[in-house]
C-alpha cells in the first residue's frame, strides 16, 4: 500500500480527490489517498500545487516524487527544503488550450482583426488584405513540450515557424536555434513572436530595449508565458514608436494585473486574465497515476525538473 498525499488547493480537494481516485483505480494502484497527515515521514508521494498550504518538506522524509499540478515550477524550484524529486505537469489537455490560445491569438494578429473592428461606420477598408500564412514567420521563445506543440499546430496551418531554446532543438518542421546568436536570428525573422520560456535569471526582461530593437517594424507579440519576461516600460515605449504592431499579454509581474496598469488601456494591447491554459482535472490525474506507477515499478520519472535550470 503506497500512502499518497494531497497538497493542492484545499477547496479542490473535493474535484480532486475522486479523480485522483479513479485514475489510480484504472491503472491498478494499492494506495492510500489523504488530505492531511500526522506520519509525514509514511508518505510516498506529494501531488502539490504551489498555492497550496504546503511550504516545508523537510518532515517527509521518504517522500519519492512531488508530482507538481502546474506546468510552471518556479515556486517549488526556489523551495530550499523540496529535496525530492520534482516533476512539472505536462498533460494533454493543458497542452491542447495552450495551442488553442496561441493559434487564436497568432490568427488575430496576422489577419489584424482588432483594426476591422475598430473601423468607423462607411470606412470601407477596401485592400487591407493580410499576407498568406505561409508568407508569415511565427518565432516560438521556448521549445519545450508546449511551445514545440504550438510551433507544429501553426506549421499545420502553414506558418513558417522558427523557434529559440536554451539548447539547441532538431526538428523538421520547426527552425530551431539556440545562443545569443540563435536568438538574434529568431527576434530578426518574426513577423509574430510568441512567448513560452520559463521565468529563470537567464530569460528575465528578455523582451527589453535591446532585444526589441534586433526584430522587425511591426513585429507582435503574443506572451502565455510568464510575465517577467518581458520589461514592461520597454514594450510600451515599442508600442508607442509603432516597433512593436500590437501586443496580447495573458501574465504580468503582478496578478492580477493593478487596475492602473497603462496595459489596460493602452490601444494596442489586449489583456488576458492568465487564462492561456490551465490544468485539466481528468488528464492531470491521469499523468499523476502514470507517474507514481513508474516509481513504483522502478522505471524513470516523466518530466523531472532541473532544479539547478529552474525548469
Amino acid at each position: 500500500m503506497i500512502n499518497i498525499l494531497y497538497a493542492g488547493v484545499r477547496t479542490k480537494w473535493d474535484e480532486y480527490g475522486p479523480s485522483l481516485r479513479a485514475s489510480f483505480d484504472r491503472i491498478g494502484l494499492e494506495y492510500n489517498l489523504v488530505l492531511d497527515t500526522d506520519k509525514p515521514s509514511e508518505i510516498d508521494y506529494i501531488v502539490y500545487a504551489p498555492n497550496g498550504d504546503l511550504t516545508d518538506f523537510t518532515p517527509f522524509t521518504n517522500a519519492k516524487l512531488v508530482q507538481n499540478l502546474w506546468a510552471g515550477v518556479e515556486v517549488p524550484s526556489a523551495n530550499k527544503t523540496l529535496t525530492q524529486p520534482l516533476a512539472r505537469m505536462v498533460e494533454t489537455g493543458l497542452t491542447a488550450g495552450m495551442a488553442d490560445y496561441v493559434m487564436g491569438h497568432v490568427l488575430r494578429h496576422h489577419l489584424d482583426t482588432d483594426t476591422l473592428a475598430a473601423v468607423q461606420p462607411g470606412d470601407w477598408m477596401e485592400g487591407h488584405v493580410p499576407p498568406l500564412a505561409m508568407h508569415r514567420m511565427v518565432g516560438i521563445l521556448g521549445l519545450g513540450e508546449l511551445g514545440m506543440y504550438c510551433a507544429h499546430k501553426l506549421a499545420d496551418f502553414g506558418f513558417q515557424t522558427c523557434g529559440w531554446s536554451r539548447t539547441l532543438k532538431h526538428d523538421d518542421r520547426v527552425a530551431c536555434f539556440s545562443g545569443a546568436d540563435g536568438l538574434g536570428a529568431v527576434l530578426e525573422r518574426s513577423d509574430i513572436l510568441v512567448l513560452l520560456l520559463p521565468n529563470t535569471a537567464d530569460t528575465t526582461g528578455i523582451i527589453c530595449a535591446e532585444n526589441i530593437a534586433k526584430m522587425r517594424d511591426g513585429v507582435a507579440i503574443i506572451n502565455p508565458g510568464r510575465g517577467p519576461l518581458i520589461n514592461d516600460n520597454d514594450l510600451l515605449d515599442a508600442l508607442d514608436s509603432g516597433k512593436v504592431s500590437g501586443a496580447t499579454l495573458d501574465v504580468f509581474h503582478i496578478e492580477p494585473l493593478p487596475a492602473d496598469h497603462r496595459y489596460w488601456t493602452h490601444p494596442k494591447v489586449l489583456v488576458t486574465p492568465h487564462i492561456a491554459s490551465e490544468t485539466r482535472k481528468d488528464t492531470a490525474c491521469d499523468t499523476v497515476a502514470e507517474n507514481i506507477c513508474r516509481g513504483e515499478n522502478g522505471e524513470q520519472f516523466l518530466h523531472l525538473v532541473n532544479k539547478a535550470a529552474g525548469y
